[in-house]
């Protein structure tokens, strides 16, 4: 996976367009509603480019990446992670060409979703929920409503229809020629400003086993036709949105299928909600990246090693599938997926770390996720700022004793005499086995008795005597 420098450079330039007018109102839409899901920086870089544009146009003049991060203060990847994150949640598409000696991109701002698709939108509106919470939320939506305007019940409407006001000319009264008709076209290389209106993200449908779920359903007399193109758009969404797999889905869909043999996709959201609060203790689903972001990958295109191998594995899987493999396919429990949750959003570590350290811990305390040592070891490595799987995985061999002392609840003394070695055969990930037994082997050279090797080499000059 290439890093941000193969990616963008400072020389690099860039002109931001928007894919149609931006309104005031969009502002309150960005900052109230989708600021707490992107974040601050996110946040900057889409009003910074959106400052670019004139007043009521569609184009910037060209600039250059360094006047950016000059201009907000940042490095290149912070500006270039928080683009993907723009592009991911709808909000900018990329486009890129290459020069001779260097690439210009256009940034094209899309328009967030009215307030109704947003609260209605069925991801966005339930990771905004789990992230500020009932009471904020509540206060959103009261924010983005206003009462329903009455029935006038007792008012008649009056209003006069067009033609009723209008006449209509033929167009031999006009005596217009093709050179006039030409002249209410825009100009050529022109477009008249509009705008249109966002759609909400949508999932790939390739993501989801739709064959198998198929399947399934035929078993149960569900037709095929019932599967149209907006019931599998919602599918999709809520396959990854609840992590629900096609086996989990078949039951889910038949409970939403009516009378009429067709899907309601309001009801088969509503199942898939009360599915996932069933199997999660009435919680909802958080908004986090499921593996490791290409940016903090190794950079390796094919792996020559066991080890690269392993590291390719940690990041591109995610922590719910690690715990997953480690017990055999079985589902983690609740406990554990909370305590990776918060460690994920107390400490700020990304899932390729979160990895290495599941794996670490856990081989570590016989399988299971001690909370206490676990929130040790992440927070040490969230203050070394470990951003990928290798340091994660050098930092646990270089720290191993101290991380033995946690697990044992014992404290180091300052000058205390070195103990000995363990006598239990302590489990470890395969990474680390090399590592630990460079360091049996320095404990050898530790206990070397002196006294011993002192009898035997004064027996042995007594034999040349």
């Amino acid at each position: 996976m290439a890093l941000h420098w193969q990616e963008i450079l400072p020389v690099d330039r860039y002109n931001v367009r928007a894919n149609g007018l931006l309104h005031d109102y969009d502002r309150k839409v960005l900052t109230l509603l989708y600021q707490p899901l992107i974040g601050p920086v996110c946040f900057s870089l889409y009003m910074t480019l959106w400052a670019e544009l004139e007043e009521n146009r569609l184009w910037s003049e060209s600039s250059s990446h360094h006047s950016l991060m000059t201009l907000m203060g940042m490095n290149l990847k912070e500006i270039y992670l928080a683009r993907l994150k723009l592009e991911g949640i709808g909000l900018m598409k990329c486009y890129v060409r290459h020069d001779d000696d260097y690439r210009s991109f256009i940034y094209e701002l899309q328009p967030p979703l009215t307030p109704e698709q947003f609260f209605l939108d069925g991801m966005l509106n339930i990771y905004l929920y789990r992230k500020i919470g009932k009471n904020q939320f509540n206060r959103l939506k009261r924010f983005f409503s206003d009462q329903k305007i009455p029935e006038p019940n007792d008012y008649k409407e009056i209003t006069k229809p067009f033609q009723d006001i209008f006449a209509s000319v033929p167009p031999s009264a006009f005596q217009m020629n093709k050179e006039a008709s030409n002249d209410l076209l825009p100009a050529d290389g022109h477009v008249f400003i509009g705008r249109k209106e966002q759609e909400g993200i949508q999932i790939d449908e390739s993501t989801f086993n739709f064959e198998l779920l198929q399947a399934g359903l035929q078993e149960s007399l569900v037709p095929k036709t019932a599967l149209n193109k907006k019931v599998k758009e919602a599918i999709s969404n809520l396959a990854f949105l609840y992590g629900i797999d096609a086996i989990q889905m078949k039951n889910i869909v038949i409970s939403a299928v009516t009378a009429d043999n067709e899907i309601d996709i309001e009801e088969l959201r509503k199942a898939a909600r009360d599915w996932y609060q069933f199997e999660h203790n009435d919680q909802l689903p958080s908004l986090v990246d499921r593996v490791q972001p290409a940016i903090y990958h190794s950079g390796s295109s094919e792996p020559k090693s066991k080890e690269e191998e392993l590291i390719r594995y940690l990041e591109t899987t995610s922590p719910r599938q690690l715990l997953k493999d480690l017990s055999d396919g079985a589902e983690p429990s609740n406990a554990d997926l909370k305590v990776i949750e918060e460690i994920m959003f107390n400490q700020k570590l990304l899932p390729g770390v979160v990895n290495v350290l599941i794996q670490y811990v856990m081989l570590k305390t016989d399988m299971k996720l001690v909370k206490g040592y676990i929130e040790k070891v992440a927070s040490q490595w969230a203050r070394k700022k470990i951003k990928t799987v290798k340091d994660a995985m050098e930092l646990a061999k270089n720290e191993h004793k101290q991380y033995m002392e946690w697990a044992q609840g014992k404290k180091a003394a300052a000058g205390s005499q070195r103990t000995k070695k363990p006598v239990r055969t302590e489990l470890l990930p395969e990474w680390f086995v090399q590592k630990q037994t460079a360091d049996e082997k320095n404990d050898e050279d530790d206990d070397f008795d002196f006294e011993a090797e002192k009898r035997k080499l004064e027996e042995e000059l007594k034999k040349y005597k």
